[in-house]
């Protein structure tokens, strides 16, 4: 293993895989901040001490609440193959311009994208930064598979 991280790839994919695996383990907490701020949780057990009225009203769902955990799911869907084909891409001896050229692209569009989720800018931008991260995960992708079929 320290061999692998003397390598500059595979240290430049942990730390933009950290980057964006932290920003993803993050949503949890703030989706659980939206609920208890706009008063919509989602388990009997999370109001068990309220009554049978304010329990009524506490189990619903909020729009802010289900456009965090939208985005939540949708980082779920996205940084765990970048994590996947990054490594697989970062083992196969990339140069390193391109690599960290598809690092950063992919690490900006996602903080980007989680901006554009949260503070709900208008349409293309969250678009436009989901579709040149997903760009991304297929270059370095293809990149993998071009590689394995040459060799």
């Amino acid at each position: 293993m320290a061999e692998l991280m003397e390598n500059q790839v595979f240290r430049a994919f942990t730390t933009y895989a950290a980057i964006v695996v932290l920003k993803m383990v993050l949503m949890g907490p703030l989706t659980a901040y939206f609920r208890i701020t706009r008063g919509s949780f989602a388990n009997e057990e999370d109001v068990a001490r309220k009554s049978e009225e304010e329990k009524k009203k506490l189990l619903k769902a909020h729009p802010d609440v289900e456009r965090v955990r939208r985005c939540h799911q949708n980082d779920l869907e996205n940084v765990v193959p970048f994590v996947l084909v990054g490594l697989l891409y970062a083992l196969t001896g990339p140069e390193l311009s391109s690599a960290l050229l598809h690092f950063r692209i992919f690490t900006g569009c996602r903080l980007f994208h989680t901006v554009a989720y949260i503070t709900v800018l208008p349409q293309p931008s969250r678009g436009l930064s989901y579709i040149l991260g997903m760009l991304v995960i297929c270059s370095m992708g293809y990149s993998v598979l071009n590689t394995v079929f040459l060799l």
